[in-house]
């Protein structure tokens, strides 16, 4: 499971959950990095004992979470590792499939909250995508006082 970073959260739809929480946004992204510690945490115990239903519950809930901030392969991991879970319940079978899934899932989850946290963080200086520099004076050049 390998993802670059720029494919690791679809912006729009995080511009879009940013606006629609407003002044809440940062304080439940926040939230999103508790719980997806917790939940990817209860995914690996549940794999290593071979638990499809202790799967169940913090894959949908990193699911969903993944999803509001836009970070779709994570979502897209977690929801894969949800459906094997449930299946793997109602033939009562160990998720073994799932293991390719959770395996790489710590390591998704730290490189998207990575970038959700950069991308909120006051402390990151941003510019304009294509600032156009025509009529504007370099801020400091060669030779120049």
């Amino acid at each position: 499971m390998s993802f670059e970073g720029s494919n690791l959260v679809n912006w729009e739809a995080f511009q879009r959950a940013r606006a629609e929480l407003g002044a809440g946004f940062v304080r439940i992204l926040g939230y999103f990095a508790e719980d997806g510690i917790k939940s990817v945490a209860a995914i690996e115990a549940a794999m290593r004992a071979g638990n499809a239903v202790a799967l169940v519950i913090p894959a949908h809930t990193l699911k969903g979470e993944a999803r509001q901030f836009g970070a779709e392969p994570l979502a897209d991991a977690a929801e894969n590792i949800e459906m094997i879970a449930r299946q793997c319940v109602e033939l009562r079978e160990r998720p073994d499939e799932a293991l390719a899934y959770v395996a790489g899932l710590r390591k998704l989850f730290a490189a998207t909250l990575a970038m959700l946290e950069s991308e909120t963080s006051p402390l990151v200086e941003r510019r304009p995508a294509a600032a156009p520099l025509f009529g504007r004076r370099p801020a400091s050049g060669f030779g120049r006082g």
